[in-house]
């Protein structure tokens, strides 16, 4: 057992040493207390790594068997590179994702070059020698220690008490499992004790939290987020869905318009000008912006394509740990805007250049009764980037080559894919360097290049006349500027709306509001039924409140006119939160985070 905890304690030396730029902003103080917290949770994975050993332990002093300790050998053989693979995966993909890694990567097991794509940017080969040099010297120094117990004397006489020892022994690794004698099993809040993000993060084991992930199945019929009474709570949330204007300002001029919804992958506010940002990384979206309407304070609900989908297209609310998608029989009880367009006599279609079995993703659009779906396996494989599949300006002439012929009324869905990592593009690049964020510019600003041409030539077309274009992202980025897993500015992302159906122009809605708000508020004005989007809001109402909610891991965030609220679900405390913050605010966050998931198991 002290073996594993050493070698646990060497790895979070690791991830403090690979995420310098983070520990640097830690206090001695702190950098001690990751260590010291974290502890706790390194002996707790020890002595579960620990159990069958001990037993075959124990079975070798009564029956003096050493074929059991040789197996004991083996069993650590094994599992040392296991554990060490997922230190050293979380290593990247804590940079990536913002949190330390857990079952979530199991959600792309079918798709498993969707899922190394996503680690396209990482120093595999940096990886892979510092694992292999890892493993060995784990492995030769298990040897050493193994040795050295197996060349110790056992004397028969003794076997009353080494028997004796040995039970007490195997009884007492019930209190490292649980992390002391205190009355609540350890968790992840134990390791908790800064205001830092990152320094709680880091005290967390890994293998620890791999295991508890998987044991926590339990959400599929328990809610872990019970906060408050359940009456109490669903007051609170209906509260910020009422009042409602009995009348919105209308914005077409046409009733039955063509909708072509096109969702950006990776699209953050934060590198488009027409949000502030720089103006010469999308000079089209910029002019688009000026053609339509602006909405400038929109926020992603959570962190994953998957997850964007279901809010911006069933506009339902993301869970944290998890998502519906990954339930067919769940999303066949979520409303879709192609269901109830193809009601209206709508041809359905959706168009993406990668595979759609990622995280599954085509069996939720099945179920949206899409009657057309266009992905990887439609497009020549010359036209592949090497990681996800068609280049953007390949899936968009695509797209504008088929809307030619496409009978009215439509609704097109379109998703892009250049912009997501690795970030590869098809044309020079702009911006000079080699860093993860030029490149991820550069990916961005080639997208723009593409959505310019593509609009260039649209507006020649017959149907452009009786279309409304929608502009929105997935999910939003941490870069530029490397932000934090839950800042709100990772989850601002843009939405806009162009096209010939519009009767405004240059028009700037400032109202907050999130993904899960834009499918009523175009069904409205079409002048359809919304009710059945139980968790949207239409931006366009006066009278209603403006706020966004999202997720990340194991945490919510809460936008509204008063400021910006984000609460970790772990140590059940705000990491951020603004001083004009009311304190009703953060009940309303908790309550939504309660009764949303509520609604999930139920569904």
């Amino acid at each position: 057992m002290a073996f594993w905890t050493l070698l646990f304690q060497v790895a979070r030396a690791i991830f403090l040493v690979y995420h310098s730029a983070k520990t640097d902003t830690l206090s001695f103080l702190e950098t001690l207390k990751v260590f010291g917290y974290g502890f706790r949770m390194d002996i707790s994975f020890a002595a579960y790594l620990s159990v069958l050993p001990f037993l075959l332990f124990l079975m070798e002093v009564a029956f003096r068997k050493a074929i059991l300790l040789k197996v004991i050998r083996i069993y650590t053989y094994v599992l040392i590179p296991l554990v060490l693979l997922l230190t050293t995966m979380d290593l990247e993909l804590y940079a990536a994702w913002g949190f330390r890694l857990d079952t979530t990567p199991l959600q792309y097991l079918n798709t498993p070059a969707e899922m190394i794509a996503s680690a396209g940017a990482a120093p595999v080969g940096l990886l892979t020698i510092q694992y292999l040099i890892f493993a060995a010297l784990a492995i030769w120094a298990f040897r050493r220690l193994s040795h050295t117990w197996e060349s110790s004397p056992h004397h028969r006489q003794k076997l009353l008490l080494e028997l004796g020892v040995s039970l007490f022994l195997v009884a007492l690794l019930i209190l490292p499992i649980r992390g002391g004698w205190q009355q609540i099993p350890l968790n992840q809040s134990d390791v908790y004790f800064s205001q830092n993000m990152f320094a709680n993060h880091a005290g967390v084991n890994v293998p620890w939290n791999v295991m508890q992930s998987l044991l926590r199945k339990s959400y599929n019929t328990k809610n872990p987020y019970e906060y408050l009474e359940t009456k109490q709570a669903e007051a609170l949330v209906q509260e910020i869905y009422t009042p409602k204007s009995d009348s919105v300002p209308s914005l077409l001029n046409v009733k039955r318009p063509n909708v072509l919804f096109i969702i950006l992958e990776s699209y953050t506010a934060k590198l488009i000008g027409a949000y502030g940002g720089p103006s010469e990384v999308t000079p089209n979206l910029n002019a688009l912006a000026k053609e339509g309407i602006l909405f400038s304070n929109i926020y992603a609900s959570g962190d994953r394509s998957e997850k964007g989908m279901v809010a911006l297209l069933s506009g339902y609310p993301v869970q944290t740990t998890t998502s519906i998608i990954k339930t067919p029989k769940k999303t066949e009880r979520l409303p879709q805007l192609a269901a109830d367009l193809k009601k209206e006599g709508y041809f359905t279609s959706y168009y993406y250049g990668g595979e759609l079995a990622f995280a599954n993703i085509k069996s939720f659009l099945i179920n949206g009764g899409y009657d057309k779906l266009v992905d990887k396996s439609d497009f020549p494989s010359e036209s592949y980037n090497s990681k996800w599949g068609a280049h953007d300006h390949i899936l968009l002439d695509r797209v504008q080559q088929d809307l030619k012929t496409m009978k009215s009324p439509f609704l097109m869905t379109v998703f892009t894919l250049s912009s997501h990592e690795p970030y590869e593009v098809p044309m020079p690049a702009k911006f000079k360097g080699q860093d993860e964020e030029t490149q991820f510019k550069n990916a961005f600003h080639y997208t723009d290049w593409a959505l310019g041409r593509f609009f260039e030539e649209a507006k020649k077309q017959d149907w452009w006349r009786n279309t409304v274009v929608v502009l929105v992202a997935d999910h939003g980025h941490l870069f530029p500027g490397r932000d934090a897993n839950d800042a709100p500015s990772k989850f601002k992302i843009p939405l806009m709306m162009v096209g010939g159906a519009l009767a405004v122009k240059d028009t700037v809605i400032s109202s907050i509001g999130s993904q899960t708000d834009i499918v009523p508020t175009l069904l409205q004005q079409m002048g359809l039924p919304t009710h059945h989007y139980a968790w949207s809001k239409n931006l366009l109402d006066a009278k209603t409140t403006p706020f966004a909610f999202y997720v990340f891991n194991d945490g919510f965030g809460m936008v509204t006119p008063d400021g910006a609220l984000t609460f970790d679900n772990v140590s059940k405390k705000p990491i951020q939160r603004d001083s004009t913050v009311t304190d009703k605010q953060v009940e309303q966050g908790k309550a939504y985070m309660q009764t949303s998931f509520d609604d999930f198991l139920k569904k």
